[in-house]
């Protein structure tokens, strides 16, 4: 099983691979010494990599440091550095939290970034796991979203707990809530709108949804996961400070890696953020959201 995981990582990555990796070895290849041209030319991959150019001096700052702690003399022993350089960074200051049930997850993030997609698949995922798991139809403005939920949770075959389009989003969370309690269930899975043009209003109702969470299921654990568009490369980092504006975020779903050469965002998102990515989407099928590792990641990147 966890060859056939790794195997869709690595081909989930292959348009990132070909932005970093293949031009890393291309620049290695030719190089004869280990100067500050060579540093250039890496520095100018990983800034198109969308990796970003504050992280991406961080990076290099800290190969330098490797390379010279390591009395490494050799261009091809570049890489190897530069691989647990990024490793190194993925899992700083990383906290596991150990979870516990039951549990409410809030899942948030504009329309269009794969936010009720990502809810189904968490979904299956924890139904395959044995859990019992509760859905909360709180997207109640997107044209559609309930019914698209819906279907996932018939995919999943786990329950869901819907109004009416255009209902009052905490009321269903409060219904949803009052369900999970009483059917025993293991985790709420609550989706959200996606209106980060209407700051003020978002800020409202997420600050109102986490009111109900708090009072309504107390010794419930809480988190909340911003879901971002891996494609929109550094667009993600800034649709995530300004969700961080609105709510405490306790983690990063980032979708639709397989089609973009702007996996470096991954990194990004952790060294300015310094919020942990929890899930990432190399595909379309409900396998393919997979739960991150960093040196899963990294592995496949320069494999």
């Amino acid at each position: 099983m966890f060859g056939k995981l790794f195997g869709k990582l690595k081909s989930g990555l292959e348009k990132t691979r070909d932005s970093i990796t293949d031009k890393v070895n291309e620049v290695l290849k030719i190089a004869v010494t280990i100067d500050d041209d060579l540093y250039e030319e890496l520095e100018e991959i990983l800034v198109m990599a969308d990796i970003g150019f504050d992280t991406t001096v961080d990076i290099i700052d800290r190969l330098k440091k490797k390379i010279k702690e390591e009395k490494v003399n050799e261009p091809s022993e570049v890489k190897p550095c530069l691989r647990r350089v990024i490793i190194e960074m993925l899992e700083e200051d990383t906290v596991e939290i150990e979870e516990e049930f039951p549990k409410v997850l809030l899942i948030i993030g504009i329309n269009g970034a794969g936010k009720t997609t990502s809810i189904g698949k968490i979904a299956s995922r924890y139904k395959e796991s044995g859990k019992k798991v509760l859905l909360a139809a709180g997207d109640t403005f997107r044209a559609a979203a309930i019914d698209q939920l819906e279907v996932w949770a018939n995919r999943a075959e786990v329950d869901l707990v819907k109004h009416k389009e255009g209902a009052d989003p905490g009321a269903v969370i409060f219904d949803a809530i009052s369900a999970g309690k009483s059917r025993g269930s293991d985790i709420l899975i609550c989706d959200t709108a996606g209106r980060l043009h209407n700051k003020k209003n978002l800020m409202k109702e997420l600050a109102k949804i986490n009111k109900i969470v708090e009072s309504e299921f107390i010794g419930a654990q809480k988190e909340t996961y911003l879901v971002l568009d891996a494609t929109t490369g550094q667009n993600a980092v800034s649709q995530a400070k300004e969700f961080m504006e609105t709510s405490k975020i306790d983690g990063i779903i980032l979708t639709k890696l397989d089609g973009t050469a702007k996996g470096g965002i991954v990194i990004s998102i952790k060294n300015t953020l310094n919020i942990p990515v929890k899930y990432i989407g190399v595909g379309e099928g409900i396998e393919d959201l997979q739960e991150f590792d960093a040196s899963e990641f990294v592995n496949a990147l320069f494999d």
